[in-house]
């Protein structure tokens, strides 16, 4: 067994995610305890203490619980320790770190899906479409339902649940039609059977069941479409259950006209429970489609230890290592969810180990499949950040009953700050009172002009070429999976907002919107996702008087990197990381910049949308720090046209299924990056004339953007070459000759972030779609960038030309946010041009 202790340690050590389970019940509930050990109900319950999962499963809860080996001794002592204390001893044992709840089956005396928290760190929720639908038909079922004002309020439920940091987050979609009339979902159901099938349920009467095959096979294809457009996976039971299901009709082989179908191509589905006693079959599915993923909850430890290890090594004959992930399927009882994860284990090293002997792995690559299949398949396909603050942003829509969740969470808190950037990248807001949000606002938002997205940096009124006036109104939502405490103050509260033309319809305007949208085009045509990492240079300045005059002076004069200056101001940096810390923002490092009483601070790198959000609280925190401590922190690109300018140098890479693609792996490369990543970096270049006006949006962002000045002056490339605009980079950790990743220096604290990455991947899909080369790499020369290589425009007038004569952006990021854009950037152009000492007054804004 020392050959493969290392593997036994890995098994045992690594932190489960419970991608698929249900909740636990109080210790008087009605359900029987017989049901840890097997799916039976009613008189089939005596036969179940004859199985073989029973008489190994209570010698395991015995042994956890020290009590003697009785049906009557377990029970016992789980009473004596109560439910608290005996649910904490299973979950420890169990390290679940990730626990995801499908809340659709009635229990007697079931906890809500927060109260498991006490217990996992992480918990979130599995919505059960057939559940949703039969809610709604319970209301009023007496007859006065159409299938067109059903489906509309089963669309507008589906979409409201909301996908914010509470334990009800929402991470998937699940269907039962195995249990109601089987997997041979009819792709091609009309209205007309539908409505029929309507019909047939509200016939049958209260409980309302849903078991017409037309009108399930309806709601099914339709939640597909609504989980697809939320990117949210569908859970689909599979094989066996309890009696209520047809086994026959559970083969997921029966899934193949849905699979096939174009429309569903995009959707993730997960197939359940091994699909055991069709576990074959599931492993052929997930091996020749791509949407196919599997979980073998259930069949372990329902199964004898025998039957467990065939049905786990069945997966494993066909299906990828990295689309195969586990869950306990516990219900009921804390002690479902300890066998569970126990059992799996065993299992799993029995099955790598026997893998390692006969030589279809090795031992690296075994210990690798049980961070796969315990943890990592599992946090990239239910897009987990088990880590962070947040999960992936999607549109926020609130129930009344986690409203009164919020609300209690947030009582003494005052005011609530709902914050937008508009186009000319300042940070506003409306504040309110938090009752008022509470009960009203966080759910329909504030109104608001429309006129907020015309505004420039000189005027509080739209520019003149915007095509927004004063007249119409837009509301902003907020997004709560974005809401927090104030770090400075902890009796407010923040949260970032997307701005909505109508409820559910978001205003074309919004630019957290345009984000989302080319992000999801990117993900849609090549299953990529951006990260990004934003480097913020920002100077502390101090008031002073001078001849009676208030003046903005730097707060220190000390060099690059200097000790002494970071002692100066190291309890503004502590204060800023603690509280950055506090916002579940990582900060990778920090140091005094070149500039006097400059400073960098460097955030980690994660998708782009969570850059672009943890930017703009980090902002919120530094100015907020420095204004405490009697400073004036400023991200002005050039707030002294004589010293060093400021920048928000934003790294970009691209992944897929989470691993870094950017980066060459195994095939040729001439850059040490990777066919995909050379295309997408091409299409940045290419473009990137056009893309100054949403990353330098000022005329002072010209200022910055010299020769000599590491800002990014020339339209070029190069390899660890500060000089260029575009710098591959290789950092520590990456092997020699490869490269993880692009900076993109013509990128500053002005920029509206969301518009800026949103440009940039425009940028980089077009490079996709053309599949464009990059040309030879520059290197940091002074006199060969002078002499050989074009300049980047040198104006924002410059800029704003080259974007309008580039009709890319116009298709990718909206025709009417686009003609803003420019309208405001003229409007910058002309102000500035005509007030040659404006650009003082910046440093009260950025």
């Amino acid at each position: 067994m020392e050959k493969f202790a290392e593997l036994k340690k890995a098994v045992e050590s690594v932190e489960i995610v419970d991608a698929h389970a249900h909740n636990i019940v109080a210790i008087d509930s009605t359900v029987p305890f017989l049901n840890c050990f097997s799916e039976a109900a009613g008189d089939a319950l005596s036969d179940v203490p004859h199985t073989i999962n029973f008489k190994r499963s209570l010698k395991e809860i015995a042994g956890i619980y020290g009590s003697s080996l009785s049906l009557h001794a377990v029970q016992e002592s789980r009473q004596h320790l109560g439910l608290e204390s005996s649910a904490a001893v299973c979950f420890k044992a169990a390290k679940i770190c990730v626990l995801l709840i499908d809340d659709g089956i009635e229990l007697d005396k079931k906890f809500d899906i927060k109260w498991h928290r006490n217990f996992v760190p992480t918990v979130g929720r599995i919505l059960r479409v057939e559940r949703v639908a039969e809610k709604i038909l319970e209301k009023s079922s007496n007859g006065t339902w159409t299938l067109g004002s059903f489906m509309e309020i089963f669309t507008e439920e589906l979409k409201s649940y909301p996908l914010i940091i509470l334990a009800d987050e929402v991470f998937a979609f699940k269907s039962i039609v195995a249990y109601r009339s089987g997997l041979a979902i009819n792709t091609e159901v009309t209205e007309k059977e539908a409505e029929e099938g309507l019909n047939d349920v509200l016939c049958a009467g209260h409980p309302i069941r849903i078991s017409n095959k037309s009108f399930i096979d309806y709601i099914f294809l339709h939640a597909l479409k609504v989980a697809r457009s939320y990117d949210l996976p569908m859970q689909i039971h599979t094989g066996f259950g309890d009696k209520d299901l047809d086994l026959r009709l559970a083969n997921p082989l029966h899934l193949r006209n849905l699979l096939e179908d174009k429309r569903f191509m995009k959707n993730r589905l997960v197939l359940l429970h091994a699909s055991y006693p069709f576990s074959k079959e599931a492993s052929y599915l997930a091996s020749v489609y791509p949407q196919v993923y599997l979980d073998f909850g259930l069949a372990i430890p329902k199964l004898s230890f025998h039957g467990m290890v065939s049905s786990v090594k069945e997966l494993l004959e066909l299906a990828p290592v990295n689309k195969i992930m586990f869950s306990t399927d516990g219900i009921a009882f804390a002690e479902t969810f300890y066998l569970g994860a126990k059992k799996a284990r065993e299992v799993v090293f029995s099955v790598l180990r026997d893998a390692c002997v006969d030589g279809d792995l090795s031992i690296p690559e075994a210990i690798a499949a049980v961070k796969d299949i315990f943890a990592e398949n599992a946090k990239q396909f239910y897009k987990l950040d088990v880590s962070s603050r947040y999960s992936d942003v999607k549109p926020p829509l609130l129930s009344s009953f986690r409203a009164e969740e919020l609300y209690e969470s947030s009582k003494d808190v005052t005011f609530v700050r709902i914050i937008w950037i508009d186009a000319s990248g300042q940070h506003r807001c409306r504040v309110v009172p938090q009752q008022r949000f509470y009960s009203s606002v966080q759910k329909h938002g504030v109104g608001l002009t429309c006129a907020c997205m015309g505004m420039s940096s000189t005027s509080d009124g739209p520019a003149v070429d915007t095509n927004l006036s004063a007249s119409g109104e837009t509301r902003i939502v907020p997004d709560l999976s974005t809401k927090c405490r104030l770090p400075w103050n902890k009796q407010q509260e923040m949260v970032l907002a997307d701005m909505y033309i109508e409820p559910g319809k978001v205003w074309e305007y919004c630019p957290r919107e345009a984000l989302r949208r080319v992000s999801k085009v990117l993900k849609d045509e090549f299953d990529l996702v951006v990260n990004a990492g934003f480097e913020n240079e920002f100077y502390l300045l101090k008031s002073i008087l001078r001849n009676g005059k208030e003046e903005w002076t730097p707060f220190d004069r000390t060099s690059y990197c200097s000790t002494s200056s970071f002692d100066a101001a190291s309890p503004i940096l502590e204060e800023v990381f603690a509280s950055l810390q506090s916002l579940n923002i990582a900060v990778e490092q920090l140091h005094a910049e070149a500039g006097k009483g400059q400073f960098e601070i460097a955030l980690k790198y994660t998708d782009c949308f969570r850059a672009a959000d943890s930017l703009i609280f980090a902002r919120e925190v530094i100015k907020a720090v420095a204004r405490k401590h009697g400073l004036l922190a400023t991200f002005v690109p050039k707030y002294a046209l004589d010293d060093i300018g400021s920048g928000s140098h934003v790294h970009i890479s691209l992944s897929k299924n989470g691993e870094n693609v950017f980066m060459a792996s195994g095939e040729s490369s001439r850059y040490g990056m990777s066919k995909i990543g050379e295309a997408f970096m091409a299409g940045v270049l290419n473009h990137l004339p056009a893309i100054l006006p949403f990353t330098a949006p000022l005329p002072n962002s010209y200022d910055r953007i010299q020769p000599n000045m590491w800002s990014g002056a020339y339209l070029c490339w190069g390899k660890e070459n500060r000089e260029a605009p575009l710098r591959a980079a290789s950092p520590p950790g990456v092997a020699h000759g490869l490269i993880s990743n692009f900076e993109i220096k013509a990128f500053d604290g002005c920029a509206n972030p969301y518009l800026g990455l949103a440009a940039i991947i425009t940028a980089g899909i077009d490079g996709l779609r053309r599949n464009l080369s990059l040309p030879e790499p520059v290197d940091g020369d002074p006199d060969i960038l002078k002499e050989n290589v074009q300049r980047l425009p040198v104006t924002l007038a410059e800029s704003v030309e080259a974007l309008e004569k580039d009709s890319l952006f116009k298709e990718m990021i909206g025709e009417k946010l686009l003609v803003a854009i420019i309208g405001v950037r003229k409007a910058e152009v002309k102000y500035y041009s005509e007030n040659k000492e404006g650009y003082k007054d910046l440093i009260f804004k950025y």
